[in-house]
């Protein structure tokens, strides 16, 4: 389990996460949603100790991320957004290395089984600069797992890949919930709907929402847009339904009427429905519409940050990251 408590990072005058807390519970692919720059990968690197905090508090696997460091990072498998790998060994070789390194006993055996497990035994023996990046992908994946961790943190796992390999990674995330408490990162909407059980949404440092998909869904449903159909003449009835104080919006579309309130917290259905009784008109349907993750997320996330903020925001993040590339390309060329 992961449980972050006030979490915060500063950049120099620049507060990338504003004390956000939440909950990753085991067993479930929790999803880390959010815009580009909105946090994610800051938050990420300070659970699996990468960067100190601020301020706040981070539990993963029971220990403390900061007090207790070594303890969280035996019990914690990372993939990092950009793999780190030495492209001259082979992919069972890397993870033999990667495997001693971390002090893991039977190491060629636990290479075997993280392959096999990410479906890479046939290509074992294949140098890794002769993979393609799906695969390469699957090698980092199957790092993050060779220490058998109870805790994965997986920052943009799919970013860059083909539909097919995003598929197979995507079944690969999904199996590991089984035995694993797994943070996944990302902002393909789509994806976080179809691979996670619970959602956290992240905007400008902040915790916007959090809850299922259907919960977060339901919540946005309510107060927000309604589908009117009825037997009456179309313009009729969007003349008499803007008069309606409750009504911000009315529309017409494929599907009939849809109406937007003016305020997300008042449902307008009742008078709607009254003005449709009191006109004598056939009402057909009267219901919400659906809502799908990309609305719920539009909605969340529709603040923005104020240029000089960003570009302040930018700036020191480039800055923190320099250092991490810098440090991943000399020792990828030191094997190349």
């Amino acid at each position: 389990m992961i449980e972050v408590q006030n979490l915060v990072k500063k950049y120099g005058e620049v507060t990338a996460v504003k004390g956000i807390s939440f909950v990753a519970k085991t067993g479930q692919v929790t999803g880390f949603l959010g815009p580009n720059g909105a946090g994610k990968t800051t938050t990420m690197r300070m659970l699996t100790g990468f960067m100190p905090p601020t301020a706040g508090k981070a539990i993963v696997a029971g220990y403390d991320v900061f007090e207790q460091s070594m303890e969280v990072r035996k019990r914690v498998g990372y993939l990092p957004e950009s793999v780190p790998l030495y492209r001259d060994m082979t992919a069972r070789g890397y993870l033999q290395y990667m495997g001693e390194i971390r002090g893991v006993n039977g190491t060629r055996q636990k290479a075997a089984e993280v392959l096999e497990r990410v479906g890479l035994t046939s290509r074992a023996n294949s140098r890794i600069r002769t993979l393609s990046k799906g695969m390469r992908q699957r090698v980092g994946l199957a790092q993050a797992l060779l220490h058998d961790p109870e805790v994965l943190i997986l920052d943009e796992p799919t970013i860059g890949l083909d539909p097919i390999q995003v598929l197979e990674i995507r079944d690969v995330v999904r199996q590991l919930r089984e035995a694993h408490t797994v943070l996944f990162s990302t902002h393909i909407l789509s994806e976080a709907e179809q691979v996670c059980d619970n959602l956290v949404i992240i905007n400008q440092g902040t915790i916007v929402a959090e809850g299922s998909p259907a919960q977060l869904r339901a919540e946005l449903e309510r107060g927000g847009r309604i589908l009117v159909r009825t037997e009456a003449p179309t313009e009729t009835v969007m003349e008499a339904l803007r008069s309606i104080p409750t009504v911000a919006h009315v529309e017409q579309t494929v599907e009939g009427i849809v109406v937007t309130p003016r305020d997300v917290s008042v449902d307008p259905r009742p008078q709607i429905a009254q003005v449709i009784v009191q006109n004598n008109w056939r009402l057909i349907e009267l219901r919400p519409l659906a809502v799908n993750l990309e609305e719920i997320f539009l909605e969340l996330t529709r603040q923005t940050a104020t240029p000089e903020e960003e570009e302040e925001k930018v700036k020191h993040i480039a800055d923190e990251n320099a250092v991490s590339v810098i440090s991943e390309t000399e020792e990828g060329s030191t094997h190349e």
